[in-house]
């Protein structure tokens, strides 16, 4: 009888590990985006810090998303730029800006610019461009970070996609699929940039990462943090509120 327990429980586990090990590389990035977005749909309020050599400046925000097609962000502190709001509906950005009182729709090349003076650009903050559908993979082999055993995926642009890198290695946890390593690379295969996420929480009944850093590398002892106070996967969003006449509504 405890053979056959133990045989049972052995086969369990084993075909556990064959399943995990089934994953294509697009089903394991298709689970991480799915993570970093808080599932379905998610309001997110977050801080980010920039810091500087001689000087940080902190922002709060808060933000609306709807799969992989909708989000809003609205910028609610510091003062000059309380009410800014920033909108990707079916593959299209707008901006609003109070103090110009107009929504200002962002072309391609846009995407790729610095996002409010930080570490980020515009394309990290409303996620235009999708790791699942815009580029091929490749499967390297597993690492450990942060004493977590983690897939380590190297990404390239498809053609005719507005990517502006190279390549990108992502290094997603096995067990929770949280993205912990991202590591940006130009077209001559230079590191440009690193996002390191931390501080792996249960909030909203998801487990995520709820700091992440930005570390550029070519600006000595310069970072973005971002760090997520408040998760609610909870509201019941549809299409018809991000539009750009809601732009100037949400508060």
């Amino acid at each position: 009888m405890v053979k056959k327990t133990l045989f049972i429980l052995l086969l369990s586990l084993f075909s556990i590990f064959s399943s995990a090990q089934d994953l294509t590389p697009k089903q394991i990035i298709k689970k991480s985006e799915d993570k970093v977005r808080g599932g379905a749909q998610a309001y997110t309020e977050i801080t980010i810090n920039i810091v500087r050599p001689k000087w940080t400046r902190e922002m709060k925000l808060k933000s609306w998303a709807k799969g992989t097609n909708y989000s809003m962000i609205l910028i609610s502190s510091p003062a000059r730029d309380k009410g800014s709001v920033f909108l990707k509906a079916d593959k299209q950005v707008w901006s609003y800006i109070p103090k110009f009182n107009r929504v200002t729709k962002l072309p391609p090349a846009a995407m790729s610019q610095s996002w409010m003076g930080t570490d980020l650009t515009n394309d990290d903050l409303v996620k235009e461009s999708s790791k699942v559908e815009d580029f091929k993979y490749k499967l390297l082999k597993d690492t450990v970070i942060d004493s977590l055993l983690c897939y380590q995926i190297e990404l390239t642009p498809n053609e005719g996609t507005n990517i502006i890198w190279g390549k990108i290695k992502v290094y997603i946890d096995k067990k929770d699929f949280i993205t912990l390593r991202n590591e940006n690379y130009d077209e001559d295969g230079e590191l440009v940039n690193v996002l390191k996420a931390s501080e792996i929480k249960i909030m909203s009944g998801i487990k995520i990462a709820t700091k992440l850093e930005m570390i550029p590398m070519n600006k000595k002892d310069s970072k973005t943090i971002m760090e997520i106070d408040k998760l609610d996967t909870n509201q019941q969003l549809n299409a018809s509120f991000f539009t750009k006449q809601n732009m100037q509504r949400i508060k």
